[in-house]
């Protein structure tokens, strides 16, 4: 049974920073491109960071310079470090194939406030 379960997320002051997980479980995981997303209220779902099979690494411009991906395919996991975090990084983190998507796990919530 294919799972995803994100965490790592909190509420944290604007300049702080966490570190998101995301465990994939059912499938091979090291043969997947993978990406991050985000969900704002009221906005749509956005990547703001993939992670290619090639080991290419792309980010969106709101997140550039500030976030990185990472993986560790012997853990089945991938990682989105943040630093620098602003309030308009608030949002419900997902993270998920980036073709053939599965279906999405709950995501983790990151809050960003003073």
């Amino acid at each position: 049974q294919v799972e995803i379960a994100e965490s790592g997320g909190g509420l944290v002051q604007p300049g702080g920073s966490l570190r998101l997980s995301c465990t994939v479980s059912g499938i091979i995981f090291k043969d997947y491109a993978m990406a991050w997303y985000r969900q704002a209220p009221g906005k749509q779902r956005e990547w703001v960071a993939r992670f290619f099979i090639s080991d290419i690494l792309e980010y969106s411009d709101s997140v550039k310079g500030r976030f990185t991906i990472s993986r560790d395919n012997a853990k089945n996991t991938l990682y989105l470090t943040m630093n620098n975090l602003k309030p308009d990084d608030t949002a419900v983190y997902y993270c998920n194939r980036i073709y053939d998507s599965l279906k999405w796990g709950q995501g983790t919530q990151v809050t960003v406030s003073s």
